[in-house]
């Protein structure tokens, strides 16, 4: 890329922008390298993220579990022994012990698989029930507008 030049001349203007237009051209060079190793660098940083919230979101839900289970022991520990009294409280701990052990056992990810498995089954149901919370959605933010 040197001027090669005799000693004593200068260069001559279509030389001058030839060397011009190769620096140019390798400083466009430079700054592509390096924007793409600063879009490498975000989106590591952001995988990084995504993967360090995923896992706490896993750690919420796992605790949210161990949560129902403990609070459907409490209910059992303290419910009426007998009558139907009793037998609404211990099918309530039952609920909530066996959805606190799904939890736990399932996470975000098995639910996720659970929710798109029923939706497969049920198409139709599906859609209506998104509709319905749909309509709901609408409702309750037009009404606070």
């Amino acid at each position: 890329m040197a001027n090669m030049t005799q000693p004593g001349k200068s260069a001559s203007p279509q030389e001058a922008a030839k060397s011009t237009m190769d620096k140019a051209k390798e400083m466009a060079g430079n700054v592509a390298d390096k924007a793409k190793d600063v879009a490498g660098n975000v989106a590591d940083k952001a995988k990084d993220l995504a993967h360090a919230a995923g896992d706490k979101a896993e750690n919420v839900t796992h605790r949210a579990g161990s949560g129902l289970e403990s609070l459907g022991h409490a209910v059992r520990d303290h419910m009426p022994s007998g009558g139907t009294a009793g037998a609404v409280a211990d099918r309530a701990a039952s609920g909530l012990e066996s959805a606190g052990k799904y939890l736990q056992e399932e996470g975000l990810g098995g639910m996720a698989d659970d929710l798109t498995a029923l939706i497969r089954r049920n198409p139709v149901p599906s859609l209506l029930v998104g509709i319905g919370i749909g309509f709901i959605l609408a409702r309750a933010v037009s009404s606070r507008s």
